[in-house]
């Protein structure tokens, strides 16, 4: 049994969680706590396997609280945060710090719309333990791209797929890829707002531009485009520019954007002009699409089991054969370069 401890200041997201998270045979609320001094003493007490966390509460903030826990004693954290733009730049705040993933509280119609994501909820649950969850280490906020004169090859695209956990390590990719790199197409499973936070957050953290991608976007040197959430990216040749399209279509394997998307995009320009990895994350949706990219002359990349928060969709891209390497997240930016630098020795 997966055993929860629910952390939030208002009564009735507390007794919606539990009704949500008891359904579940594999999971049981041990407790709930209003505030995070509450919870200090009920963690000693029921070693719960799970926390799920409020952003704002009373006495002690989530992020806080969140800090000093990740410190002292590590464990997966969900965190429940209102969807909405103020609370987005918050709940990526808390995944840098740590927490695995987060469910977004609705700010209207409360009780029915929890009850409507009842799965997602308990899914999020179960993910976050078994994640491989890593005290929180505070690194320089500009990191170094990695030193190089290198020339690259023109007409190559770097393709990025990542589910849970992937914020941070699309983050670690792109931080150390230099300006003429290049261009950078990712879909990272996420929500509306979020997303948007998201490149903002790596436009002003990385050398590189980055942005959310925008219909008819030109893909040029020195860019990365996050797919929105909601919708799923495309890439597509017009003429002899590469552009971006965007597609409110149904969601693949559950999801909108879908990596699968991207990844089966990026065949209609031609697989030998990509270079493409799969980060962590829950599920396989990328592996089929990675597989077909590899197959196609692509050179395909997966992180390794050890650097991967969740490793659901890389391990399911590795076991179908889709991967060219299995590559640690810190080797990853450099990996991804080897293969398109020109005159490469």
């Amino acid at each position: 049994m997966i055993r929860v401890l629910i952390i939030d200041d208002s009564a009735l997201i507390r007794q919606l969680l539990t009704e949500i998270l008891q359904q579940a045979k594999d999971i049981v609320v041990v407790g709930c706590a209003q505030d995070p001094y509450e919870a200090r003493e009920m963690i000693k007490k029921h070693n719960p396997d799970v926390l799920t966390l409020d952003v704002e509460m009373p006495r002690m903030d989530g992020i806080s609280f969140l800090k000093n826990l990740m410190r002292l004693r590590p464990m997966p954290v969900v965190m429940i945060s209102t969807l909405t733009q103020k609370g987005s730049p918050i709940t990526l705040e808390a995944l840098e710090l740590g927490a695995v993933d987060f469910i977004a509280k609705p700010t209207v119609n409360v009780k029915q719309q929890m009850s409507q994501y009842a799965d997602i909820v308990q899914q999020k649950v179960r993910v976050a333990a078994s994640a491989r969850v890593r005290g929180y280490k505070k690194t320089s906020t500009v990191a170094e791209p990695i030193p190089t004169n290198a020339e690259f090859l023109v007409n190559k695209v770097i393709a990025i797929g990542a589910s849970t956990g992937g914020t941070e390590a699309i983050k670690e990719v792109l931080i150390r890829m230099p300006k003429n790199c290049p261009p950078i197409v990712i879909t990272q499973h996420i929500p509306p707002v979020f997303s948007t936070s998201f490149a903002e957050r790596m436009q002003r953290t990385c050398t590189i531009n980055v942005k959310e991608a925008q219909q008819g976007d030109k893909l040029v040197a020195g860019c990365a485009y996050i797919a929105p959430g909601g919708l799923h990216l495309r890439i597509c040749k017009q003429g002899s520019a590469l552009h971006c399209q965007l597609d409110d279509g149904e969601t693949v394997n559950r999801h909108k954007p879908a990596v699968d998307v991207l990844f089966n995009s990026l065949l209609e320009i031609g697989a030998n002009h990509i270079v493409a990895t799969l980060l962590t994350g829950m599920g396989s949706d990328g592996a089929k699409g990675l597989l077909a990219l590899k197959q196609q002359g692509a050179y395909t990349l997966a992180q390794d089991e050890y650097s991967s928060v969740v490793w659901g969709m890389p391990k399911a891209a590795i076991d179908m054969g889709a991967a060219n390497e299995v590559v640690p997240l810190e080797k990853m930016t450099q990996r991804l370069l080897n293969q398109v630098i020109k005159n490469k020795t």
